[in-house]
């Protein structure tokens, strides 16, 4: 077959993890080799997308991603799909006016289970274009089975088109040479879903007692930026939090080396890839209590309530002091994060692509 690959949507260093999953996606299908062939369609912003395999090609689209209106409008009128056989959206949205199978992913519906955290003009956009999507997919990737349920009930998906596939875990991440460092470390962009405000309070009532620890917080700096450094300075623990922006993959690594410690105190998440990838090379490692994470870090992570500053307080002594518990927790996280692999994720794309092109011409309006 022809997969097209719809890479509009991204933009280097500006949509998260959204990045990472194609990325290491696409990388994960060259390395598997075979008969079928890929077509990435990229923006004037990327470049460097697919990989240099045989069977990938690249065909960049006059458009810009930065522009959402003139990137949507290009998907919908513009994409130039003729001979392709099946096309993967990676990026929640696809085109709705062609009768190619499609298969599309969602990452989450947040502005469904978190209305409040958009933006008021864009909520019809991401309302009606994820509607859309699953409208006009022949099969609809879930990347948890907390999202399928969301799919399921938000959008009246049937059950048999959604598929479930967990993102992988980098194996380059099991092999870092750790040199830990009091460093408590959160990788996530900065949006009001994220908690960082309440992890800075509670990093603020242990700092007496771990006065050697300091707290990065690694990503974009989104919607929840300023308030965020306002705690921080409201604090006064400017010495003591770095906020890095957004840095690249080299950097996140070398943190993850250096990292004594990790928290992941997300109020709402499809997946969590930063958690996966902390369990991966082994630092102790603490999480909220809500799914999918709770299922993704299994026992290899303490759990708390993320709307419980007390209980972050707690979670957050025993990953920074108790030496017994983050010596258990750093053996267990990379039995944990082993049975996530992109090799696994691409086999199972493939297999949805492989289908949705097998089936009859997908559904309308």
């Amino acid at each position: 077959m022809r997969i097209g690959v719809n890479a509009l949507y991204l933009l280097p260093g500006g949509v998260g993890g959204t990045e990472i999953y194609l990325r290491s996606l696409l990388a994960a299908l060259a390395r598997m080799g075979g008969e079928h062939q890929f077509v990435v369609f990229t923006n004037q912003e990327t470049c460097d997308l697919a990989p240099e395999a045989p069977n990938f090609a690249t065909r960049q689209q006059a458009v810009h991603a930065r522009s959402r209106p003139s990137r949507l409008l290009w998907e919908q009128f513009r994409l130039p799909l003729e001979g392709i056989d099946v096309l993967l959206n990676p990026g929640f949205t696809a085109p709705l006016l062609t009768r190619l199978p499609q298969v599309t992913v969602f990452h989450d519906l947040q502005h469904k289970r978190h209305p409040e955290f958009f933006r008021w003009w864009d909520l019809p956009f991401w309302n009606f274009f994820l509607w859309g999507a699953v409208r006009r997919s022949k099969r609809l990737i879930a990347v948890s089975e907390q999202t399928r349920a969301d799919l399921l009930r938000f959008y009246g998906a049937e059950p048999a088109r959604v598929d479930v596939v967990p993102h992988g875990v980098d194996e380059q991440l099991g092999r870092l040479e750790r040199s830990p460092e009091p460093l408590l470390l959160y990788v996530s962009t900065l949006h009001p879903h994220k908690n960082h405000e309440r992890l800075i309070r509670a990093f603020g009532r242990i700092r007496n007692e771990r006065p050697g620890w300091r707290l990065v917080l690694a990503g974009m700096k989104g919607f929840a930026a300023g308030p965020v450094e306002k705690v921080v300075a409201g604090l006064g623990l400017e010495d003591a939090v770095r906020i890095t922006g957004w840095i690249a993959r080299e950097d996140v690594y070398a943190l993850y080396r250096r990292a004594g410690a990790f928290v992941y105190p997300s109020r709402f998440e499809g997946f969590g890839m930063p958690l996966l990838e902390a369990l991966a090379c082994g630092i102790p490692t603490a999480c909220s209590d809500i799914e999918p994470l709770r299922s993704l870090a299994g026992i290899a992570a303490l759990r708390f309530d993320p709307d419980d500053e007390d209980a972050i307080v707690d979670a957050l002594r025993a990953i920074t002091g108790n030496e017994e518990t983050r010596e258990r927790l750093a053996r267990a996280g990379p039995i944990q994060a082993a049975g996530y692999t992109w090799e696994a994720a691409a086999r199972r794309t493939l297999l949805s692509l492989v289908t949705a092109a097998a089936e009859t011409a997908p559904r309308g309006f």
